[in-house]
Parts: structure tokens; sequence; C-alpha cells
């Protein structure tokens, strides 16, 4: 069923999803505050807003792609709430920390809206493939009804619980895969400090037991295994500084209800210093680099 939805935040991932939301028949009502961003969803066939509230009004579904937690609270409190039409439901698919998501969804619910939390996983080239995992957190009702929207973007749309789970989920996913990043590019660094060719590692441990995504799907050597960042010089995929971004989440997370991450915190502490060195807009794959003192 065709539907008429504001598309808040237009970035790398926001701007691909709200093209496929166009492309499966929905209205879009786009807004963002950059300029090229408004004029890409406008040549994908969104009509432009002039504001968040503006997107927002007469908007079956109001669907948010923002930075941090502290900008997600803003517009729904500052300026969604009082501008959406009653029946009206929000879907967040920003990546931000878990107590904001469950303050916002509370929120939404006390002015009788339903609102799910649907982080993403897959990266910039998924969004615009429309192949996204979306993990959301929500009621049961809210979920029936954001789902046909999310399968607009996305090739899974998974239950993960009540409001904040779908944000638990994609920080403990992201936790995981940030570790077994840094544990791939030590090993394929120390074995060739062992004289060890990295193809021949790889064909090695990718049917063996260290085989992981990061190896097998996502390996930070180039010319080793299928095509990836590293192939061109760690330029695109996922930036180390979102990858920072999300363990920082993560370890926060972890700290708040006493959960012991120590291989979460090690991983923090080493994309940290990746960033440190200038490689925030660069994969995180490119870790493999830093280990390796290049």
């Amino acid at each position: 069923m065709s539907q008429t939805i504001a598309f808040i935040g237009l970035g790398n991932m926001g701007g691909g999803m709200a093209a496929n939301l166009l492309k499966n028949g929905h209205a879009v009502r786009a807004f963002d505050l950059s300029e090229d961003a408004l004029a890409k969803a406008e040549e994908a066939g969104a009509v432009r807003a002039s504001s968040a509230a503006d997107a927002t009004a007469g908007a079956d579904a109001v669907v948010t792609m923002l930075p941090a937690g502290k900008h997600v609270e803003a517009v729904y409190t500052g300026e969604v709430f009082a501008a959406a039409r009653a029946g009206a439901l929000f879907l967040d698919c920003s990546t931000i920390d878990v107590t904001t998501a469950r303050r916002v969804a509370d929120a939404a619910a006390a002015k009788g809206f339903e609102m799910v939390d649907a982080p993403v996983s897959g990266g910039i080239a998924a969004a615009h493939g429309g192949t996204l995992t979306f993990m959301v957190g929500g009621t049961d009702p809210a979920f029936a009804r954001a789902r046909p929207i999310l399968s607009a973007m996305g090739k899974a749309v998974i239950h993960a619980g009540a409001a904040g789970n779908g944000q638990a989920a994609k920080i403990c996913n992201n936790m995981l895969l940030g570790a077994t990043m840094v544990a791939t590019c030590e090993a394929f660094a120390m074995a060739r400090r062992l004289g060890l060719d990295p193809q021949t590692f790889y064909d090695i441990s990718s049917v063996s037991s260290g085989q992981s995504w990061s190896m097998t799907s996502y390996c930070p050597l180039p010319g080793v295994g299928p095509q990836t960042p590293a192939d061109n010089s760690y330029q695109g995929g996922f930036a180390t500084a979102l990858m920072l971004k999300d363990l920082k989440l993560a370890t926060e997370a972890a700290a708040s209800v006493g959960a012991s991450v120590p291989m979460g915190n090690a991983a923090e502490a080493l994309y940290q210093l990746l960033a440190n060195r200038g490689e925030g807009g660069r994969d995180f794959s490119v870790m493999i680099e830093m280990l390796e003192g290049k």
C-alpha cells in the first residue's frame, strides 16, 4: 500500500533509503539541512520540505536517519510530535544509544503515537541497493505497521523485541564486528611476518576454525578473497569514524548495565588510535595498516 512518508536525514545512507521508498511507490516528503542532499532527493522524485515539521505534516509515517541521539530527540520533541497527524507512525533508523531510543519511544507513546527504533546493517551500497538489514525495537503492532515500509528499503526486517532492542542488537553486532576485524588484521599481519603468503593463509583459515565474516566477506588485504574496500585503498565501505561511534555506544551501554566487554573495550581503544592517525574517513579494515606500522 502506497503511503506518504516524511524522510528526515538524507545523508549517504538516508538518500539511498528515501530513493528506494520512491521506487517502491511511496510518496516522500524530504528534509535535510544540506541543500545538495535535498536536491538529490528531488531528482529522485521526492517533494522538498522546508523543515522537519513541514515534512511531517500530513505524512502517514516519519522516517529519520540522523547522526546521534541528541539530534533524534531534538527533531522528535522539537518538531515531529507537534506536526504529526493522529495515527502517524515513527521509524527512527539512526544508530543511537539505547537510553535515548527508549526515552523518545516513551515520549511518543505518551502522545499517542507508535514508534520503532530500526537501525540498519549493510552500509552505503546496501542503502542504495535496497538490501539493508533492519533490527527493529517496538511493540508488536508498531512492528507490523513498520515492516512494509522497512521492507521497501531492505532485504531483512527482524523484530528484536521492545523499544530500544533494535539499538541493542545493532551495537552488540557492531562491537562483535569491530573486534573480529581487529583479530583478522592481527592474524594477517602476523602471518606475513612469519613468512606465510597471505593468499595461502586465507585459503587455509577461510575453511578452518578461524573463519569469520571479516575474513571471507571483507578481507582487509587487497587482492585476497572477494573484492572489498581494501582493493580500493580502503575508500568507501564502513568508515573508521562510524565504527568508533558504534563501539563507543556499545561500551557505554555495557558500562550502564555492568556487562564485561574487554574485547569491545580493546577494539574501541584501537579504533580511537586509528582515528587519531587521520584515518576516520577510510574503511575500518585499514586497521591492518596501523598494525603493520605503515
